[in-house]
């Protein structure tokens, strides 16, 4: 037995190696025509079988042929094989029939014709029973595009089962999965399709109708976790649903419901096919990241869509934002073909409903637009923008509209060509922006730069420059960039100033800001401008000049309207010159100019962080009326004398108030010096302070002139100064001397307290009180003199005083804006007391002489010698008058003589008007009666009305 068993397992190895071996060692070359024709029959198309055939029983009886050929149909498909594998049927081949079980084309080269003749219908021949087909380790090139390690597998049941595919394959690096489930046709040819394809992180998924003449219709489903590993679009999670149909050349998805990032969407997609293969996308969303779109768009690169097809993306959605700028109504196209991307037709509203409108195409890594921008609101897009525009004038920044070309490229983006309206101003220019680190980051500047050349006709700064930070605020934004700029308008408005042909050349480099040249022309004045300044913490100036030619009076407009005065001192040649440098704590600056004839110097130390400082300042002029009667008036040649004018000044400052150490003036006659400050942080200038003249000339002003004083500016100043002057002159004549004072200026109102000074030898003090501030100006005077000594003609009238020891009173209050003015107004009472003294105008001792002469004839002629003229030597004179209106009334005024005579005057005088009426009454005799003189009529020229009659009767009664 044991033999036995052993013999038959012998016996069966044998056979078995006999089954694995012999088939192969076997030319099976009889067989190559039948399985050709077998394969053929499968397959639907001509196979060629040029390589080896072998037979293999075992474990699976199959058949192996290599160098397999596919001969094309009328569909063009064109199929090559490195080997076919037939599985057969054992127990038909038992009975020498082949059945196959399994076909697999072992690395086939599929081609398929693009476009392709027809989409076939896959009719499957009634005929067909079940088929396993595999394709291993194939390639598939469908016109220009090639799927490798293409794995799949074909099955099919009995004649009413559907065709099962089933595989997986790599797309430019992608691996994909695929399933594919046809239904077998009806009578009218219509068979169902199920179709899925996985990969690349997304599914697609279609179920539909295959037509008998080809084409699919039916719906489908697609999603994903990054869209941008599929198509030129944002990253992120994805789905779609709509209406898929295929034909020969255009595979079209409609009505698609699509969600981005939770974001939903309506569109549709078309993928063309012929004549040249083509994706178009349209996309309507509600809202849309265009920031995530565009860098999508500028990066697309790597995505599993061949970059030789073509794709264009038409976007529309009512709400984005780019930049963080918040945008509505965005269209536009986008077409990307390799690497280069076209945009067309791309449109927005900006806030402020700007809008702006996009077209242009990359050119390797640079991207070229044209923008068109047309606002009505430019402020309010503006304020968006981030811009600050509190204080600006809310009238301007609306309207502007402007075409330029803008560039893209790496880190810099250019604009040129720009030709905009502003408000209506025309603007030209080009400019450039650079972000800091240079390409990729490396070498460069770290900060940005900005680089900025307009030229405008019309220039106007009123209301559109908002205020200035603080200085530290300034340095750290100016500290953040770089800038470059050039900057021309052919006229430029700000404030008062009117400017041509304006140019600003100025750069902002590595922390140092640097002023090339400002130059602009005013009037008949040219203007320039140039300086450094090194930023940071301090601030260090370097080389500033400002320099200014050509007539003057183009800073008039500069001034306040108050000073129109100036007018013709400006209207001299003007050249000027300033310079200086260094440190916030210790600036020094260098001015030097003439304006005219007068010449300045000046040199200053300023510490702007303390905010003091200190200098000196030299002014001279060789004809001091001609100076200052623009100031003062024409009159001032009559009364400030010729001569000279010369300012030297020692100053110091500390924020805003500036000390005149020593100041010596010199002003035709004039001289004088002291120590003055000038406060200016209050409501006025405050004025404080010494000075010692030693001739000060007061103008003569007309006593009845009605030019207006000018009283009101007095509220312009404030001042407290303590006044000394050793000779007051008016007209060249002596006034006063040894005057002293303490002048007080406040609210417009001059006070003149204790005031002293020497008058005709005799002592004069009072105190004056000017209200210009008031409506109408107001004045007050209180004055009392002692000792006074005439010694000529007081006031060269009909009837004066012409020698005598004076003492007084006097209290006046009047008001109005002029000589005449306050002369009608006069009011108060003065008192006088006249010792030793001559009285001019009649002889009262002649008088009293012709009234003991016995013939009456005579004696009339003597009274009347007497009264016409001559002087009276008095040993007292005083009295009293009372002012009421600009109108004196004496009471009381008698004089007596050594010799017992008296006389009394009576009457009035009218000071504003400058007309008397005085009546002066004397007695040549005791007990006889009274003789007057009446002076009526003008002040300097009155008529003399001797009064004889009753004196002539009294002495022809004796």
């Amino acid at each position: 037995m044991r033999r036995a068993g052993l013999a038959a397992a012998g016996l069966l190895l044998v056979l078995a190696g006999a089954l694995w071996l012999v088939p192969r060692l076997l030319d099976w070359e009889s067989w190559r025509p039948q399985l050709a024709e077998l394969a053929t029959a499968r397959l639907g198309r001509p196979v060629q079988l040029d390589g080896p055939i072998t037979l293999v029983l075992l474990p699976q009886p199959r058949i192996e042929a290599q160098q397999v050929s596919v001969g094309p149909a009328a569909d063009g498909i064109s199929i090559t094989a490195r080997g076919l594998r037939l599985r057969l049927d054992l127990g038909a081949l038992l009975t020498g029939r082949l059945e196959p079980r399994e076909l697999a084309l072992v690395g086939g080269d599929v081609a398929l014709p693009w476009p392709p003749v027809a989409l076939p219908g896959f009719r499957a021949p009634p005929w067909l029973g079940p088929l396993d087909a595999r394709l291993e380790d194939s390639r598939l090139r469908i016109g220009g595009l090639q799927a490798e390690a293409v794995n799949a597998r074909l099955q099919t049941g009995g004649a009413t089962e559907a065709v099962v595919a089933e595989g997986s394959l790599a797309w430019r690096g992608y691996a994909a999965r695929f399933t594919l489930q046809l239904g077998r046709a009806g009578f009218d040819g219509v068979a169902p399709l199920e179709f899925s394809l996985a990969g690349v992180g997304s599914t697609l998924s279609a179920r539909g109708a295959l037509a008998a003449e080809g084409g699919f219709e039916g719906r489908m489903e697609a999603g994903g976790n990054d869209l941008a590993a599929l198509l030129p679009a944002p990253s992120g999670p994805w789905r779609a649903t709509g209406r898929l149909t295929a034909a020969a050349d255009l595979i079209a998805a409609g009505d698609l419901a699509f969600e981005l990032n939770a974001q939903p969407a309506r569109g549709a997609a078309t993928f063309r096919l012929a004549p040249d293969a083509r994706l178009d996308i349209a996309l309507n969303a509600g809202r849309l990241d265009l920031d995530a779109w565009v860098a999508a768009l500028r990066q697309s690169r790597g995505y599993a869509l061949p970059q030789a097809v073509p794709v264009s993306i038409d976007l529309s959605a009512e709400a984005t934002g780019f930049a963080g700028l918040p945008l509505r109504r965005l269209r536009g196209g986008f077409f990307l073909e390799g690497d280069r991307l076209s945009l067309s037709d791309v449109s927005a509203l900006l806030p402020g409903d700007t809008g702006i409108e996009v077209a242009g195409a990359t050119a390797g890594p640079r991207m070229e637009l044209a923008v068109h921008v047309a606002t009505k609101t430019l402020r309010e897009t503006l304020a968006a923008l981030g811009l600050n525009l509190a204080g600006t004038d809310p009238a301007r920044l609306q309207t502007a509209e402007g075409r330029f070309k803008l560039a893209l490229e790496g880190n810099e983006a250019a604009f040129s060509d720009l030709v905009a309206t502003l408000d209506g101003a025309r603007l030209t220019g080009n400019g450039v922006w650079r972000q800091g680190g240079g390409p990729g980051g490396a070498g460069g500047s770290p900060r940005p730069s900005f680089g900025l050349g307009l030229s405008i006709d019309r220039l106007d700064l009123n209301g559109v420059l908002p205020p200035l930070p603080d200085a530290a605020a300034l340095n750290a934004r100016l500290a953040g960039f770089e800038l470059n700029l050039r900057l021309a308008a052919e006229r430029v408005v700000w404030g008062n100033l009117s400017a041509e042909r304006a140019t600003l050349d100025a750069a902002l480099e590595n922390g140092r800001a640097t002023l090339r040249r400002l130059a602009l022309r005013t009037g008949e004045l040219d203007a320039a401008a140039s300086g450094a300044v090194q930023l940071g913490t301090p601030l260090r100036f370097s080389d500033a000049i400002l320099e200014l030619s050509g007539a003057g009076a183009a800073l008039l407009p500069l001034l306040p309207a108050d000073r129109a005065a100036l007018a013709p001192m400006l209207a001299q040649p003007l050249a000027l010159r300033l310079s200086g440098g260094g440190a916030p704590e210790a600036l020094a600056l260098r001015g030097e100019g003439d304006l005219g004839a007068l010449r300045a110097e000046a040199g200053a130390t300023l510490d702007t962080l303390q905010g003091r400082g200190s200098g000196t300042l030299t002014l001279r002029h060789p004809g001091a009326p001609r100076l200052l009667a623009p100031l003062l008036g024409p009159e001032v040649v009559g009364w400030l004398g010729p001569g000279s004018f010369s300012v030297i000044a020692a100053l110091s400052g500390q924020g805003r108030t500036v000390t005149a150490e020593h100041l010596d003036l010199v002003a035709g006659s004039f001289r004088g010096r002291g120590q003055m400050t000038l406060a200016l942080d209050g409501a006025r200038p405050r004025l404080t302070g010494r000075f010692a003249a030693d001739v000060l000339p007061l103008p003569v002003l007309p006593l009845r002139g009605t030019r207006p004083l000018g009283l009101d500016r007095l509220a312009a100043l404030e001042a407290e100064l303590a006044l000394e002057v050793a000779r007051v002159e008016a007209g060249g004549d002596l006034v006063l001397d040894a005057a002293s004072t303490a002048l007080k200026l406040a609210g417009g109102t001059l006070r003149l307290e204790g005031l002293q000074a020497r008058l005709g030898g005799g002592t004069l003090k009072g105190r004056l009180a000017v209200e210009g501030a008031a409506a109408p100006p107001r004045l007050a005077l209180e004055a009392t003199l002692a000792d006074a000594i005439i010694s000529g003609p007081l006031f060269d009238l009909p009837l004066d005083l012409g020698a005598g020891r004076v003492e007084g009173t006097v209290r006046l209050a009047a008001e109005g804006h002029s000589t005449a003015a306050i002369l009608a107004t006069l009011a108060g009472e003065a008192t006088v007391a006249v010792r030793d003294g001559v009285l001019v105008g009649f002889d009262l001792a002649a008088l009293q002489e012709a009234g003991g002469i016995a013939d009456l004839k005579a004696a009339e002629a003597a009274l009347r010698q007497a009264l016409a003229g001559g002087a009276t030597a008095f040993e007292r004179l005083e009295g009293r008058a009372g002012l009421e209106g600009g109108r004196a009334v004496l009471d009381g005024m008698r004089l007596t003589t050594e010799g017992g005579g008296e006389a009394v005057a009576t009457g009035a005088i009218d000071l504003g008007r400058g007309a008397l009426d005085l009546r002066v009454a004397a007695r040549p005799v005791a007990d006889a009666a009274e003789v007057g003189l009446r002076l009526t009529g003008p002040v300097g020229a009155p008529r003399r009305l001797p009064e004889l009659a009753g004196f002539l009767r009294w002495r022809a009664e004796r």
